[in-house]
């Protein structure tokens, strides 16, 4: 049985990668492929309990090693009981952030530190990295106000931190894929959903030639 593929979106709060990644699952399942979209934190029980842990905390929240432990455990989780069965099985799985979000927010707006992270990945997730991870780019001046219309009052603990914040996961993303670019596809994330979705289709076509 061939080995399916893993897709991971990427991208600051309000680049518009969650409605990306329901559009290309709905585009493979179109093309007859087998495909599962989940997202992170969550994707499991177990780290859909987590997620609930770290987008409403208790108390003054998370410090952020605590937040880099919390979503290190929900991805091994993840990876343990989806992500790594369903590519085994031939499926294509599709998930809305993974261990790139864990390098930009907690890694480096956090202060960890991107060692720290993949050091944490390694142990919980067998370092399972995806086939391709699709960063979806846009301006954090674009950020700000899209977060604006999206939240209003009403962010949660990430989604609500500073512009300055919001700004510096940007920049992480930036570097990380500037330093692995055979992993990484970078979109533009500006104009129409259609656009968008257009440039996502462009860059996954290498993948369908993987399967011939």
């Amino acid at each position: 049985m061939m080995t399916g593929k893993f897709i991971a979106f990427e991208g600051g709060e309000g680049t518009g990668k969650s409605t990306q990644a329901k559009l290309l699952a709905e585009y493979l399942h179109g093309r007859g492929i087998a495909c599962r979209l989940t997202r992170e934190p969550g994707g499991t029980e177990g780290a859909e309990a987590i997620r609930e842990l770290l987008l409403h905390p208790p108390g003054e929240g998370w410090g952020p090693r605590a937040e880099a432990l919390l979503f290190a455990a929900a991805r091994s989780d993840h990876v343990e009981k989806l992500i790594r069965p369903a590519v085994q099985s031939g499926e294509w799985v599709i998930s809305d952030r993974y261990l790139d979000s864990s390098r930009a927010y907690q890694g480096g707006a956090g202060g960890i530190g991107d060692d720290n992270v993949l050091a944490l990945h390694d142990i919980g997730s067998d370092g399972l990295k995806p086939d391709l991870t699709i960063l979806i780019d846009v301006p954090p001046q674009q950020v700000t106000s899209r977060l604006a219309l999206r939240d209003g009052d009403n962010s949660d603990a990430i989604g609500g931190r500073s512009a300055d914040y919001h700004a510096d996961v940007t920049a992480a993303f930036r570097e990380i894929a500037a330093k692995e670019p055979a992993r990484f596809s970078i979109v533009n994330g500006e104009g129409s959903v259609d656009d968008v979705q257009s440039r996502v289709k462009a860059a996954i076509a290498p993948l369908f030639g993987e399967l011939a």
